[in-house]
This record gives structure tokens, sequence and C-alpha cells, in this order.
């Protein structure tokens, strides 16, 4: 290689061995050379068309030797279930440009199983190509050979000059019939040859027009070809629209797939005509997923049902499987956008279907897939019914698929598993209150950052520092630091600098959200009205995406939200005013959450709600407020049990028995005094003195608060006394737990408690 640098010569055999062994070797290279070498004569450069092979190979090779290992290991995945070459396939990423690839590992997979279907239909088609040209043939040969080594430009340009040929040749086919059709099967070949060409070089409209026009020649003289280049045509108006977002192109693939079931004689319900409408369903669910209507997607699923019934008639398992995991994946898409939890439960029960006919032993890589698909189901159902049940299903689930998905065997795979798992770990860990759960969910996050680094998958990396941020949120739950909060403000900043709002609008919305809460508790600890004016502006925000109308569940969530600062807001700036802006937020939560459809949230916004009308009777010293407050107080405590949500149910508790303490007073009467007693007791149960030492202090002082005023109201020298121990425990509690501020109350309260025994 004449004037070639000796360390990318050396890269090159390197990637030679790499591809000539299938990916089963590859030659470690020490590149610290400290002078130039050389070495004997340099060979004849190779011309004509092997030239042009062996130019474009060399830069491939050298392109793949820049890939980093998470992406090459998806592209040998790709080639090996497929059955396609590795040369051709990288050849297609080359053709791409390396600033193209997807940095999403989803988005990759979706291009490497697209192009190495192409392939595969391009390679089985060659028999198809009949033509007595010698030109022609030779044009071809040196296209199958580009492709080959992974040379697909230089195949492109010489099918280019072969339907140059065949366009320079039309005028003189013979009338013969036998022979037009020879000819017109044989230009309609060239065309499609084309096409596979332009489509592996992603160029999906050009290939579109190539397949339309070998449609028209093939269309009269073979009814398979016909059937084949129509549906080539299809499939390329589909990867052109999803790809640019072109509804036109989508809505004209579905077009096509129409011509196509008109082929169908007597319109007979069989299997191609199943295998056809399923193909365009996928068309209707991409469009549907596009829209803030549902109408496409409820299209798609009618038309995946229709398909099963066919598949299982035919006993046809894996189409089958393909057209129930389609089913599952577009309910799961529906049910997202309703209240109703009625479509999560049926992709719940589509995707167990999925894996009856996805055996293990048979095909392990599907039925991974389909066990990460039943847990992301799964997960989006709990968020719809509070229980922890379904939470616990999707970890086995994603536990399952990891047992496939090894980081050694798929670590692209093996990262976004583990970043699902860590989601499902944080709501089991928050729902459980068990802190481990949200450490080991901190551990999955970081396990897939090990992979998905910025460099290679920064929008993967983006997602998972957000899921970080959340794990480190809930990690802060339990104990009264910053130190876990700012490291999860820190990690949804670096999302937001991937996130934008123009690119990612959901996942900017989402990030801002997450701020918001994290800004929520920095200032409820530090009392920094700053952080909480930080929350409330960053919750706002999230509402310019999160409008009622496209997305009303999280619109009520930031209403939610937004209501729970305001709330905080108010207690450190003291201004009640904050208190009735919290009312109306927590009501506009309420305007879509319900407790038929959504119970866990709308108990939780009854909770914040009961909590904001307590605190308002503080300064409008309103009895009729404390009463509202009870009252939702109450109607969350139907929906928020010690089993389901022990932290918010002892929340409400506690809550309750503020409110009757606060009511006897302004009453002036012991009648609530008992009640309020029973409440602050129930919360032990949940705020023990070892798992959350802060609360199970402030219940010791609230138990001591009622004692007192049960003395208050003549009950003698054994309540002071009682009032005094728990005063006293209070004030244990407050110290242990490093939180000083309640102690020179509790004092105060304690020596006025022994003044009024002596009294007595």
């Amino acid at each position: 290689m004449k004037g070639t640098e000796f360390g990318s010569v050396m890269r090159m055999v390197t990637e030679e061995v790499y591809l000539d062994t299938k990916a089963k070797q590859r030659p470690w290279v020490n590149e610290s050379l400290r002078r130039l070498l050389y070495f004997g004569v340099a060979p004849a450069e190779p011309t004509g068309d092997d030239g042009l092979i062996t130019g474009e190979r060399r830069q491939l090779l050298l392109t793949i030797s820049e890939l980093p290992d998470p992406k090459r290991a998806q592209v040998e995945l790709a080639s090996l279930q497929e059955g396609v070459p590795l040369d051709a396939l990288y050849g297609v990423l080359k053709a791409l440009g390396t600033e193209k690839i997807p940095e999403d590992p989803t988005d990759l997979q979706k291009v490497l199983d697209a192009q190495a279907e192409r392939l595969k239909k391009m390679m089985s088609e060659r028999a198809a190509l009949r033509t007595d040209d010698p030109e022609i043939k030779r044009l071809v040969a040196s296209a199958d050979k580009a492709i080959g080594q992974g040379a697909i430009v230089t195949a492109r340009k010489f099918l280019d000059d072969a339907v140059g040929r065949v366009e320079q040749t039309n005028d003189a086919v013979d009338e013969a019939e036998d022979l037009v059709k020879q000819k017109r099967l044989a230009d309609a070949a060239i065309y499609a040859r084309r096409a596979g060409a332009s489509a592996l070089v992603f160029d999906y409209k050009s290939a579109a027009g190539d397949y339309a026009k070998a449609f028209s020649l093939a269309e009269k003289w073979d009814d398979k070809l016909r059937w084949n280049y129509k549906n080539q045509e299809a499939e390329a108006l589909n990867a052109y629209g999803y790809a640019t977002g072109d509804l036109d192109a989508l809505q004209h693939s579905i077009e096509a797939y129409r011509i196509i079931l008109n082929f169908i004689p007597n319109g007979e319900q069989n299997r191609d005509w199943a295998i056809t409408r399923n193909n365009m369903a996928v068309v209707l669910q991409t469009i549907g997923e596009r829209e803030t209507e549902t109408a496409r997607l409820e299209e798609a699923a009618r038309i995946f049902r229709d398909s099963l019934v066919v598949f299982e008639r035919e006993k046809d398992d894996l189409n089958w499987a393909a057209a129930q995991n389609n089913l599952a994946n577009v309910l799961l898409k529906i049910g997202e956008r309703e209240s109703d939890p009625k479509r999560l439960n049926e992709a719940v029960v589509a995707m167990r279907a999925t894996l009856e006919k996805r055996p293990r032993d048979k095909v392990p890589l599907d039925w991974a897939a389909s066990q990460n698909n039943l847990g992301l189901a799964l997960y989006a159902l709990s968020e719809r019914e509070p229980t922890s049940e379904h939470l616990m299903q999707a970890e086995a689930a994603y536990r399952l698929a990891l047992e496939e998905y090894t980081r050694k065997k798929a670590p692209v795979e093996w990262a976004m598993v583990e970043n699902n798992l860590g989601n499902t770990l944080v709501s089991l860990g928050i729902q459980l209150n068990a802190k481990e759960k949200i450490n080991k969910a901190a551990d999955a996050f970081r396990a897939a950052l090990e992979v998905r680094t910025r460099e290679t998958f920064p929008v993967s990396w983006a997602t998972s520092r957000l899921n970080l941020g959340n794990a480190l949120s809930g990690v802060a739950r339990f104990d009264m630091g910053t130190g876990a909060l700012e490291e999860a403000a820190a990690a949804y900043d670096d999302a937001l600098t991937v996130f934008t709002r123009q690119r990612f609008p959901m996942d900017w919305a989402s990030a801002q959200n997450n701020l918001g809460s994290i800004y929520q508790t920095l200032g409820q600890r530090t009392r920094d009205a700053a952080k909480l004016e930080q929350s409330v502006s960053a919750f706002r925000a999230a509402r310019h995406v999160y409008v009622r109308r496209k997305f009303p569940l999280d619109w009520a969530m930031s209403h939610y939200n937004l209501g729970n600062t305001l709330q905080l807001l108010a207690g450190v700036t003291d201004k009640p005013e904050h208190y009735g802006e919290a009312i109306a937020a927590y009501r506009d939560a309420l305007r879509e959450y319900k407790r038929e459809t959504n119970p866990r949230q709308w108990a939780l916004s009854e909770a914040g709600l009961g909590s904001a009308l307590h605190w308002l009777s503080m300064s409008d010293a309103n009895p009729k407020t404390l009463q509202d407050s009870i009252a939702a107080r109450r109607a969350a405590l139907e929906v928020l049990t010690i089993e389901a949500a022990p932290i918010d149910w002892a929340n409400a508790q506690n809550g309750i028995g503020l409110s009757l303490l606060n009511l006897g007073n302004l009453e002036r009467t012991d009648k609530y005094l008992d009640d309020a007693e029973a409440a602050f007791t129930a919360t032990l149960k949940v705020f023990t003195r070892e798992s959350q030492p802060l609360q199970w202090a402030f219940e010791q002082n609230n138990l001591g608060d009622v004692h007192w005023n049960h003395a208050s109201y003549g009950a003698g020298r054994l309540e002071y006394l009682k009032a005094i121990e728990f005063f006293e425990s209070a004030k244990r509690g407050f110290t242990e737990a490093g939180y000083t501020m309640p102690i020179p109350l509790t004092d105060q309260k304690i020596d006025l408690a022994k003044k009024q025994m002596a009294k007595k």
C-alpha cells in the first residue's frame, strides 16, 4: 500500500482478521512507532472495478477500528442472528456515516435489523436476475462482490451503471412476447438491485422509487415478483417516513400494502393476507405514536388481533408471536395515554402470551426481549394500580432477561435492562419504605452508565443519569442531610445538557419535574425560600410541555407537585396566601386524578389538600377548614393503606391527629383528644425510632401535646407525667437525629408541665 501510514495499515490488517474470522479473532496492535518504516517494494495497486472496491474496503477497515465495543457487539449480534455477512453490515454503517450512527442503542438495533433484512433479500434474489447483456452481467457481479466486501457505496455506483445500460437498450427489445417478458423481468431485477443498494446507504426515498419501477415492469409478467417488489416499496416508504417523520411517505406505505391485499384472490383471509395487514399495522402504529389522538393506534390493535386469528389457524407460531408482541406494544402505548389501566392490563396479558410462543431454549434472545417488554408493561401498570405486586413481577421479569442479556454477550441490551430494573427498584423502595431497594436501584443505574457513556450513547447516558437522580432522591428520604439531594440535582442538570426542550421535549419536561422535586426537598430541609422558588419555577416550566389536552396525567402531576412546594413556601416565608395557591393546585390535580382510574395519585392529592387546609386554618382559625382537612385525609386513607404505602399512610395519620388536636383547641373541647392520640400512636407502626428517628421524635412530641391537653381539661397529675415522658423522649429523638431546632420549645413544655404538675 504505497504512501499509506504504517499504523493505518496495521489497523486494517487487524480488522481484516476480525472480519475473516467472523469476529472470533482480533489481533492486538501496538502503534508506538518512533520513525517511518518501509518494507520492500510497493505492489501494483488494483485497478478498474477491483480498484474501486479495494479503496472503499480500506476505508471501511479504518472506520471499523474506531467503533466502540458496545456498537461492535450490536453489529456482531445482528450479523449472527440474521445470517448476513459482517463485512456488508459494517459497510451499511459506514455508508450512513459515523456521525449519524444512532446514539441510542434501541434506535441502532432498529437500523441494523432493517438493513440486515434488506441484505438477506438482496442475497436471496440473485437468481431472479436473468440477462444476456455481458456488460450488465459484469456490473452486477462487481456489485455483488462490492457488497460482500462492505463497499456499499461502490456497489451502488455499479448498479447505477447497470440501470443506465438497461435504459439505453430499452428500445432494442424484441417484439416477441417471451423475449419481452424476459427483458422486463431482467430490467425489473436491475431496478430492484439498485433499490436494495440505495436502502443499504439509507437512501430510502430512492429505494422506494426503484422498487415502484421494478413493480411496474414485473406487474404484468410475474405474480410473485409483483408482490415482492410492491412489498419492498412499502417497506422502503415506511423506513423513509420513520427516519424523517414524513407522514406522506408513511401514508403511501399503507396504500402500497392495500394494493398488495388486492392481489389476494377473492379476498381470502389467508397467511399472506395476515402478514401484509400485520406489516401495515406497524406503519399505522408509527403514525399513531406521533399523533395526539389514538384512532390509528386503535386501528393497529384491531389488525394485529385479526392477524393472530389467521396465524393461530395456520399454526404459524413465529408470526403469531411477532403479531402478539406488536399488539402488546401498541396496547402499552394506548394505555400510557389513558387514566384507565384497562389497556395496560391487556398489554401485560398479551406479552405473557407472547412468551408462551417464544421458548427460551429455542429463541433465547427473543425470549429475553419479551421478558424486558413484560417488565415495562408491569411497571406502567404499577403507576395506575397502587400495589407492590406489579413492581415485584416487573423486577422478576427484568432479572430473567438479564440471564440471557449478559454484559459479555449483549452489553447494550444488558445496560438497557439494568436501567429498566433500576426504575422498578426505585418505585418498590418508595412503596415499601425499603432503603436497600433504592440503593440497589442506584447501583443498577451506575452499572448501566459503564456501557452508556456520554461519548458513545449520549441519549441513553442522559436517561440513566436522570434515573440515577430519581434513585438518589429516594435515598434522601432516609436521612436529613443534603448530600444525596445535591448529587441528584447534579444528575438532573447533566441530563438537561442533552435533553433540550427543542430536541427532547418530553424528557426535558420530566427532568424539570424531577429537578423541581429535588429543590423542594432541599428547600424543606434548609428552610431556604430561594430553593423553593426554584422548585416552583421548575414545575411551572414542565407545564409548557405537559398541557392538559395532550398529557392530562402529567399535567395533573405537575399541579400536585407544585401544591407540595407552595405549601412548604408558605411555611418558610410565613405567607398564608401560598396555602391558598397550594389548595388550588391540588384541586386542579384532582380534576384529572380520579379514585376509580388513578387511586394512588388521587389519594396523595387528597392528602396534600388536607395538609394545605390544615395549615391554612392556623391563620384563618376556621373550624370548617379543619373539618375539610380531616375529611380529605380520611378519604386518602381509604387507598393509602399501611401495606401498600406505609410512609404516606403514616403521614396522613399524623395530619389527622394534628387537625383533631387543633380543632379541639378552637372549639375548646377535649372530645377529639382520644381520636388524635389513636392517630399519632398508629404512626409509630411505621415511624420507628430505628428507621425514621426524626419522625418518631415528632410523634413523641405530638403525643405529649395530647396528654398536656388532657391534663389542661382537668385529667390530673398522671396526664402531666405522661406528657413529660413523651416530651423527654421527643428531645432525645431530636438530639439523636441531629435536628436541634425544636429542642428549646420542647424544654419549655417540660418546664411548664412540671410547674403545672406541682400546682396539682
